[in-house]
C-alpha cells in the first residue's frame, strides 16, 4: 500500500528505499518487516526524496477505504472512536514497531505514538503521517468533521498555516512532546461505520496474529510491552495486563513465577526505560513525567528514579541530553 501511494505523490519507491540504505525489494515482500530505525530512515527519505513539506500528511490521510489496511478497518468497524483508538492501539504493533498510548485527563483525551528503543528523535514526517491517520479514522467513522482540540509538536515552528488548514485546530509548536489531543466528547462519539459482523470476521485474525508474534517474545518481554502501553496517567495491575495478553490473572502469574519474574520488578523496569525516554525526546516537567508514569506525585517519582540511576530525574537529564546532542544530530525534516 505504501509503495502504490508513494507512487500516487508522483514519488519512486526505488529512489525512496535507495535513499533511504534499505533493501531495494522491500516493497515487494508479502509482510514488510522495519525495526525503528528503518521506519525512522524510510520516512526521512520519503521527505527528502518528495521536498514536500506535506508529503507526511497526505500519505496518511487516504481516503478511499479499500485501501485501508486490516488495522484500519478494524478500527472503523468498532462502536466509537474510542473503541476504535483502542483497537489501533492493540493491533498497531503487528505493522510497525510504536506504541500508542492514549491517556485521559478532565475532558480531554491525549494520543501520543512511541517509538522504543531508540536514541533519535522522531522525523517530522512520520509525526505528520501518524497523527493525519489518526484523526482520518476519526473523521471517517463518525461522518463528522472531527479535528482535535490542539496539536502539539515537539519540533520548531515550521508551516503553522499548513498544518491548521488540515486539522482545523490549534497548533503548538516546540511543545513538550508529540501528542493528539482531543475532547472527550469527539472520542465518545459514536462510529456509522460501526459493523458487528465484519468486526467479528477481522478480530480474530489479527488476534491470532498478535499472538503468534507474542508468543516469540519471552513472557517477561510481553508484560513489560503492556504496561508501557498501559503507562499513561494510571498504574496498571495485574490482572489489566493479563486481559491485555488474554489469559487470567492467576495464569500470568503462574506463568511469571516460572519464568522467574516478578510483575512488580517488570512495572518498575517499564517505568525506567519510559522514564528515559521522555527525559530525553521531550521537554516534560517532572510532574507531567511522574504523571505519565503512574505516579501519584513527582516526590515519589524523584525517589523511584534516584533508586534506578542514582541520581535525580534533572540531573540525568543534563548529563544525557547533552551527550545526545552531541552524538547525533536532530532529526527534523520539517
Amino acid at each position: 500500500m505504501l509503495s502504490r501511494r508513494l507512487e500516487e505523490l508522483g514519488l519512486s519507491p526505488v529512489a525512496v528505499l535507495r535513499h533511504a540504505g534499505l533493501p531495494i525489494g522491500l516493497f515487494e515482500q508479502e509482510r514488510i518487516l522495519l525495526d525503528t530505525e528503518e521506519m525512522f530512515a524510510l520516512y526521512r527519505a520519503i521527505y527528502e526524496v518528495s521536498g514536500d513539506p506535506a508529503v507526511g500528511l497526505k500519505l496518511g490521510s487516504e481516503e478511499r477505504i479499500e485501501r485501508y489496511s486490516p488495522v484500519a478497518i478494524a478500527a472503523l468497524y468498532t462502536r466509537s472512536f474510542r473503541d476504535a483508538l483502542q483497537r489501533i492501539a492493540r493491533y498497531k504493533q503487528l505493522v510497525s514497531p510504536e506504541q500508542i498510548q492514549i491517556a485521559e485527563r478532565g475532558k480531554e483525551c491525549a494520543v501520543q505514538f512511541l517509538w522504543l528503543p531508540t536514541d533519535e528523535n522522531e522525523p517530522a514526517c512520520l509525526v505528520d503521517c501518524c497523527f493525519a491517520w489518526i484523526v482520518a479514522i476519526g473523521r471517517r467513522g463518525t461522518g463528522r468533521a472531527v479535528h482535535p482540540k490542539r496539536v502539539e509538536f515537539h519540533r520548531p515552528e515550521s508551516q503553522r498555516k499548513m498544518y491548521e488548514s488540515h486539522f482545523q485546530s490549534l497548533v503548538k509548536f516546540n511543545a513538550r512532546r508529540n501528542v493528539l489531543v482531543f475532547d472527550k466528547e469527539d472520542v465518545d462519539r459514536p462510529f456509522l461505520t460501526h459493523n458487528a459482523e465484519l468486526l467479528a470476521l477481522i478480530a480474530p485474525q489479527l488476534e491470532s496474529e498478535l499472538s503468534q508474534q507474542l508468543a516469540q517474545k519471552s513472557l517477561s518481554e510481553q508484560v513489560k510491552g503492556v504496561v508501557k502501553k498501559l503507562l499513561a496517567g494510571q498504574r496498571p495491575t495485574l490482572g489489566d495486563v493479563a486481559r491485555e495478553l488474554r489469559l487470567s490473572t492467576r495464569t500470568l502469574q503462574r506463568r511469571l513465577t516460572a519464568e522467574h519474574a516478578k510483575f512488580q520488578q517488570l512495572m518498575e523496569d517499564a517505568r525506567s526505560e519510559l522514564a528515559q525516554h521522555y527525559l530525553l525526546y521531550s521537554s516534560l516537567e517532572l510532574n507531567e513525567t511522574a504523571y505519565l508514569l503512574g505516579y501519584e506525585d513527582a516526590n515519589s517519582f524523584f525517589r523511584a528514579f534516584h533508586q534506578w540511576e542514582g541520581t535525580s530525574p534533572g540531573e540525568w537529564r543534563a548529563v544525557h541530553a547533552h551527550r545526545a546532542s552531541s552524538n547525533h544530530a536532530p532529526a527534523s525534516v520539517a
